[in-house]
């Protein structure tokens, strides 16, 4: 008998591709709990798994997420690329070597989306849950080797943004619009404005800005200064961004009560604010209001 006879037949070999994403929000990352049959102790994953014959990646990273997390999820055009290989050496069952090609996407769900739940029955996860990326990397939680993998690569997009904002001091008072949860930082107060418009003028954006966030007609006055500010957080999509904001400030005048006009957009309340209650602490203020208000 041949040595090669002795050593019994090769392993089967056996090939998966599958698509995942990586999700971080507000510092968690959404995973997906492997199901016993898996993984007997308590581990996790990145939620995602093997594409249909036909199908691409991207729809099936997609469909794979709302089964295992029950969320909506949207993912990058581009991915990155991990490759394994590893033996399989089940009781009963002969020897195989399985070659695992995981196309891994940046993803990201809408700020106000729901807890997430394992829709799809019997299949290979059994729990969905945000965990603290320091966690993850710390080793706290038990994981597969590909998410740490690919929570070293991730990076939050970075997006420059430039927009012109209002200073309108009434009567011992400064008109305010605040933050709705899907916008930067929700429930901190700031003035009105926002980006511009291809094309458009700096004043022309100020105006416009004013009108959606408080229902009030602004006439624009002199040019404060040009400002900065510099955060990583989540955008209203739901994708976690390395932010650069600059901020074109004028002085400006408005009469009236104000009102929010789009009650789904990113400002969800309007109104004439004391000075005096911007420095006694009762209210979140952003830095962009002190800054405008000591260039008067």
């Amino acid at each position: 008998m041949s040595d090669l006879s002795a050593r019994g037949p090769a392993p089967v070999q056996r090939q998966r591709v599958a698509a995942y994403a990586v999700v971080v929000r507000d510092g968690d990352v959404l995973l997906s709990r492997l199901a016993p049959y898996l993984a007997p102790t308590e581990r996790w994953t990145l939620p995602g798994g093997g594409i249909d014959f036909g199908e691409h990646p991207r729809d099936a990273v997609v469909r794979e997420v709302h089964e295992e997390t029950g969320l909506d999820v949207t993912v990058s055009e581009g991915a990155l690329i991990d490759s394994a290989l590893r033996s399989l050496k089940d009781p009963g069952e002969p020897a195989a070597d399985l070659h695992s090609v995981r196309i891994v996407y940046e993803g990201w769900v809408a700020p106000d989306a729901p807890e997430p739940r394992v829709v799809e029955v019997d299949g290979s996860t059994v729990d969905a849950r945000w965990h603290p990326v320091v966690d993850v990397l710390s080793g706290a939680v038990a994981t597969v080797p590909m998410v740490r993998w690919a929570l070293a690569q991730h990076r939050a997009v970075r997006r420059q943004r430039l927009a012109a904002y209002a200073l309108v001091v009434r009567d011992g008072a400064v008109l305010l619009t605040r933050n709705s949860p899907r916008g930067p930082r929700p429930g901190t107060w700031t003035l009105p404005g926002g980006g511009l418009e291809h094309g458009e003028s700096p004043a022309d954006a100020v105006v416009r800005e004013v009108a959606e966030e408080t229902g009030l007609v602004a006439t624009t006055g002199r040019l404060l200064g040009v400002g900065d500010e510099h955060f990583t957080g989540t955008a209203p999509s739901g994708r976690e961004e390395d932010f650069h904001g600059v901020h074109v400030l004028f002085e400006a005048t408005a009469a009236g009560d104000p009102a929010v006009r789009d009650a789904d957009g990113t400002t969800d309340a309007a109104a004439w604010v004391p000075l005096d209650r911007l420095v006694d602490g009762s209210l979140a203020v952003s830095p962009l209001v002190h800054e405008a208000l000591a260039l008067r």
